[in-house]
């Protein structure tokens, strides 16, 4: 039997009709509403002013889309999912927002305070806690639905005997399905532990609350290796160490002159601790008030030594690879950066992207860094390796860069 000429095209062409839709199939698998798409090179940069998002491409260097409504972000962070998909938006005005950043959409989002300052996701991503100042304490929620799983109000004792209700500050995720933060009015650094036998969602966390480690904790952070959580102290010089391998040992004073000392100098911007550079056992930390990057040895936690500086640093950060650390400043000497040399402890190169530097953010292999410089609205990018502008890209009123790398990260 032999096929005519009309008829073997016919199959032919359906052959290759199946083929290219089998591709096509494999490669487009849909998931929560997109099209499978890498989501690696994707980051967020905070929009202030405008109470949105703009999403861009690491690797392309270039911008998405744009995600709007998501409330007051005048002092704003984001965690992200552990599949990269979804950012998470804890904006000043008690707002968490949800945003699907491959569909480029809000997918939900709550009201969940008064005045919120910042949040964490935790382990295994299945929860999202925030940090309030009204009502004071920590909410946490399913990262899923962003139905409220724990309550937790920083409740204290004053030296009165009366029992108040405290603002709470750095709040960080750690190993163990823990959240540790710090009460700012109360002295005292809570763990609550949130793990269960069998990977379930835990609505009732242990709480182990660590008392009189300093006066008003404003800020802290998380070592890289989910270890050590420091919280700097407005109220006295020093700093608060707990060693989370052994809580049961307390809060630990390190540093006792860090701070504003005796000579009260004015301070336009504390510095944000999460900024705290790590390269081999040195962390690279921002002075208060002062023009210097101190160098604190991690193994004895002592200061050994000290960098001046073109201002008072606001963010002390390391390029990935721990070669460099990246220094920006407070008014009025906003509008510069500069390079240390982490072998060397030497000034390295200054660069002047513009009025108002306030983030900075490596790509995940750190051969670039974005640079929000929110009085020009534009983000500027710097080849790391030749500190050299590579191009800009416009942003109204711009802070914070966040990129998915995050995800994958302890404490950030």
């Amino acid at each position: 039997m032999t096929l005519n000429l009309k008829a073997l095209s016919l199959i032919t062409t359906l052959s290759l009709s199946t083929l290219m839709t089998g591709c096509a199939a494999t490669n487009t698998t849909e998931h929560n509403n997109v099209k499978y798409k890498a989501s690696g090179d994707l980051g967020t940069i905070i929009e202030r002013a405008d109470g949105a998002v703009t999403i861009v491409n690491t690797t392309q260097r270039s911008v998405e889309g744009r995600v709007e409504g998501l409330g007051d972000l005048s002092h704003a962070s984001i965690v992200y999912s552990r599949d990269e998909q979804f950012a998470y938006v804890f904006g000043r005005d008690g707002g968490l927002t949800k945003v699907d950043i491959l569909n480029q959409k809000i997918d939900k989002r709550i009201l969940q305070s008064g005045n919120s300052i910042g949040g964490a996701i935790s382990q295994d991503g299945k929860l999202v806690a925030v940090s309030n100042y009204t009502p004071g304490g920590v909410k946490v929620f399913n990262s899923e639905t962003l139905e409220l799983v724990a309550d937790i109000p920083a409740l204290y004792t004053d030296e009165n005997g009366e029992q108040k209700q405290s603002k709470t500050i750095g709040l960080v995720d750690a190993p163990g399905q823990r959240f540790v933060f710090s009460l700012f009015d109360g002295n005292e650094t809570w763990i609550t532990d949130f793990s269960s036998d069998d990977g379930s969602i835990n609505t009732q966390p242990k709480i182990t609350k660590l008392k009189n480690i300093g006066k008003q904790p404003y800020d802290a952070l998380i070592t890289p290796d989910g270890r050590y959580y420091i919280a700097g102290l407005f109220g006295e010089d020093g700093m608060a160490l707990v060693d989370l391998w052994h809580p049961e040992k307390g809060s630990k004073r390190i540093l006792p002159s860090y701070g504003k000392g005796e000579e009260k100098l004015p301070v336009y911007k504390m510095p944000h601790l999460e900024g705290w550079a790590v390269a081999g056992n040195l962390a690279f930390v921002p002075a208060v008030g002062h023009h210097n990057v101190l160098v604190i040895d991690m193994t004895t936690w002592k200061q050994v030594a000290e960098i001046p500086v073109y201002g008072q640093p606001v963010f002390v950060m390391s390029r990935p690879d721990g070669r460099e650390i990246w220094v920006n400043f407070a008014f009025p000497k906003n509008d510069t950066l500069q390079v240390i040399d982490a072998e060397s402890l030497k000034l390295k190169k200054t660069l002047k992207p513009g009025k108002a530097v306030l983030h900075m953010e490596f790509t995940p292999r750190g051969e670039a860094v974005w640079v929000s410089v929110r009085d020009e609205d534009t983000v500027k990018i710097y080849n790391t390796a030749t500190h050299k502008e590579i191009t800009s890209l416009k942003a109204q009123k711009p802070s914070g860069i966040f990129f998915t790398s995050r995800a994958h990260q302890t404490g950030l």
